[in-house]
């Protein structure tokens, strides 16, 4: 007898995350790893994985995608849902989190919090402007200080006075970064203080005017710096959890998103073995000129997107 699964994974800029769960939502097979431009050669990369880690005996009968290429992927894996990743971290973290009030998100290229009441998402932020309060500037800063990002955590705990670091943008913090090395202080005390300063610009500019309620839910990649998760317990006063499968939250989401879809066949995972193509081109149909992207599978057109009305969204005008 097979044993039914669903399959979620979660597109983002920096990393693609998939996981598998059972039917009743336990975690099966999980994998994380680095997108590197390249969306969908690291979803074929998380499939090998995950297939790699299910037996013969697991059927995938949904698939749910989120992420900023949550669309092409989706569209890849011939998703039944797709959804954003406010709606996927949310549900993610109710699942594990049921009273859960407050949803902090941290991760490589962007940042995001999500005010949950009565079980579901009442209000939300995401970060426009500014890098400082994400992954992508620690990751820039530990390599500043000869350091991997898994270090920082764990030295950030070590310091006894965390120095002062603008944290009002990435330019400020990193100039005032360098003048705190070239002014002899420790790295303990520097990489605690890009902890606090992440921390700061994070509730500064996402958190902004929001009401912080407990319990408080921390997730994300930068979820596993220590040294952060210190700093928000620290700045806001309240305990903060940290789930061991916190960078997978969007991933879980998805899949318990696609759960009661009905799919004509179980997920394939031999879609791993298909050629896929996007070609971009703007569409002359009227003064919009939108950029129209299509997506091929084996030199087949599967859809396009990014046209505002139906004019140029077929294979008619393709170069």
């Amino acid at each position: 007898m097979k044993e039914k699964a669903l399959l979620g994974v979660d597109i983002g800029s920096v990393s693609t995350k998939g996981v598998a769960l059972s039917a009743q939502g336990d975690l099966l097979a999980s994998e994380y790893l680095w997108t590197e431009g390249d969306p969908i050669g690291a979803t074929k990369r998380v499939l090998h994985a995950l297939r790699k880690q299910l037996t013969d005996r697991t059927e995938i009968t949904a698939v749910g995608t989120t992420g900023s290429a949550r669309k092409l992927v989706g569209t890849m894996l011939g998703a039944d849902a797709v959804k954003n990743e406010i709606t996927a971290h949310a549900v993610g973290t109710l699942s594990r989190y049921p009273d859960v009030r407050t949803i902090l998100e941290i991760g490589g290229q962007d940042s995001k919090i999500i005010l949950i009441k009565d079980g579901v998402v009442a209000d939300y932020a995401m970060n426009t402007l500014c890098a400082a309060g994400t992954g992508a500037f620690l990751s820039s800063q530990a390599k500043r200080l000869g350091l991997s990002v898994e270090d920082m955590g764990e030295l950030a705990l070590r310091s006894k006075s965390p120095s002062k670091i603008a944290a009002r943008c990435t330019v400020f913090a990193e100039s005032d970064l360098v003048h705190k090395i070239q002014s002899g202080h420790s790295k303990e005390d520097l990489v605690a203080g890009l902890c606090k300063a992440v921390v700061s610009n994070y509730l500064g500019n996402v958190g902004k005017g929001k009401q912080i309620g407990t319990p408080v839910v921390f997730q994300g990649g930068v979820s596993k710096n220590e040294g952060v998760i210190r700093a928000f317990e620290a700045e806001l006063g309240e305990s903060v959890q940290v789930d061991e499968n916190a960078h997978l939250m969007g991933a879980i989401g998805a899949a318990l998103l696609s759960r009661g879809k009905k799919r004509e066949k179980p997920f394939d995972f031999q879609v791993t073995d298909l050629s896929f193509e996007t070609k971009a081109r703007e569409c002359g149909g009227c003064s919009n000129h939108c950029e129209i992207i299509s997506f091929y599978r084996d030199g087949a057109l599967l859809d396009s997107w990014g046209g505002r009305c139906e004019k140029g969204m077929t294979e008619r005008g393709e170069s």
